[in-house]
């Protein structure tokens, strides 16, 4: 009968994720938000060849990061593939990114403050600062996680060879901006399949009643993704109805001021405080209710862990059914009382109206 011979330890609850964002040796950031993404410290970053630091905040699960990184002046970042998808917001700056495929011919496309683009997977890619005179900074959003938990293998990630032909194969108008408009089945959203936006503040959105708060938005579709992204936006004077999903959805504010609060079924409620810039992440399954207090539309760029409706995933990640009729979206009629008094004290310290219907 064989001994029990102890040989070593485990490391609980330790991730391979873990693991490769120790290894990089950043600085991660975490909590409930980030105030401003343009203000966060960096450290050199080996991997990318500029400064950046992780974000892994309570809301993500390990379902998705961010990563803010830093291109240093006139200057570029090493050239780059990986086997988990990644969407690209652009914080500050312009320039531009080339793309290939093993073998394949470079297309370049020029960006600037407030671009969002995605990298088709395993794609080679390389982003260029085209200024001479500043940093440019951007904040990315990846299934790297998930990609890094299944595999446990960093060198698999970063140096496979497989080319996904399908997703990307050279398309010389792939990230011209241009697109195609779908209507999603019983709902007043829109979604728009690209590769490339280049002004998320000045895209055009469509009416979304069912959310409330004069809610205009509209969803992308992304180099392929399993990912997905939306703009939303809503009105002077008003706040969205409390609604919740799954976990991995970086909201990121691209205009406006104002606060959301989340909260799990039943527990204690958490308030986040935001601005051009903010970012937060919505813990799954805890409802969340965003607040407009200033005095222009507010408006957010969101990139989620799933979403896509051309390959979905399986997992059901939002419902715009009151909780009359399913779990995830309470009604103006049916919230806590508190939360219009909050609101209205809100804007009357800023001595602005309220523009929301009575119950």
């Amino acid at each position: 009968m064989m001994e029990d011979k102890i040989v070593g330890e485990l490391s609980g609850r330790v991730t391979s994720y873990d693991r490769y964002v120790q290894s990089e040796g950043i600085p991660t950031h975490g909590a409930y938000y980030v105030e401003d993404l343009c203000n966060l410290n960096l450290g050199p970053w080996g991997r990318k060849g500029g400064n950046g630091c992780f974000i892994n905040l309570i809301g993500s699960e390990q379902s998705t990061d961010c990563y803010v990184c830093e291109i240093g002046p006139g200057r570029s970042l090493k050239p780059e593939k990986h086997l988990y998808e990644e969407f690209i917001f652009i914080l500050k700056g312009r320039g531009a990114t080339s793309i290939w495929n093993e073998g394949g011919p470079k297309q370049t496309f020029e960006w600037q403050e407030r671009s969002l683009f995605a990298i088709p997977l395993n794609a080679w890619h390389v982003h260029y600062n085209g200024q001479g005179d500043r940093p440019v900074k951007f904040v990315a959003a990846t299934n790297a996680p998930i990609v890094l938990n299944l595999y446990h293998t960093v060198d698999f990630i970063f140096n496979n060879s497989y080319v996904f032909k399908d997703r990307y194969d050279g398309e010389q108008d792939y990230f011209n901006g241009a697109g195609k408009l779908y209507s999603l089945a019983g709902k007043s959203t829109r979604s728009w399949e690209t590769n490339f936006v280049p002004d998320v503040g000045v895209f055009s959105l469509f009416e979304v009643k069912e959310r409330g708060g004069g809610g205009r938005s509209i969803a992308f579709e992304m180099a392929d993704s399993t990912m997905a992204a939306h703009i939303s936006e809503f009105a002077v004077g008003c706040y969205k109805k409390a609604h919740r999903h799954g976990p991995g959805a970086n909201v990121i504010i691209v205009d406006g001021e104002g606060y959301s609060v989340m909260w799990p079924e039943a527990g204690q409620r958490v308030v986040v405080p935001w601005r051009g810039g903010s970012l937060f992440v919505p813990p799954g399954r805890w409802f969340h209710q965003h607040f407009n207090t200033g005095a222009r539309p507010a408006r957010y760029v969101a990139l989620k862990f799933t979403g896509s409706r051309k390959f979905p995933i399986g997992i059901k990640y939002l419902s715009s059914e009151s909780a009359r009729k399913g779990p995830d979206q309470i009604e103006y009629e049916d919230e806590d009382p508190g939360i219009r008094v909050l609101y209205e004290s809100e804007m009357k310290k800023k001595g602005m109206a309220v523009n929301m219907p009575p119950y």
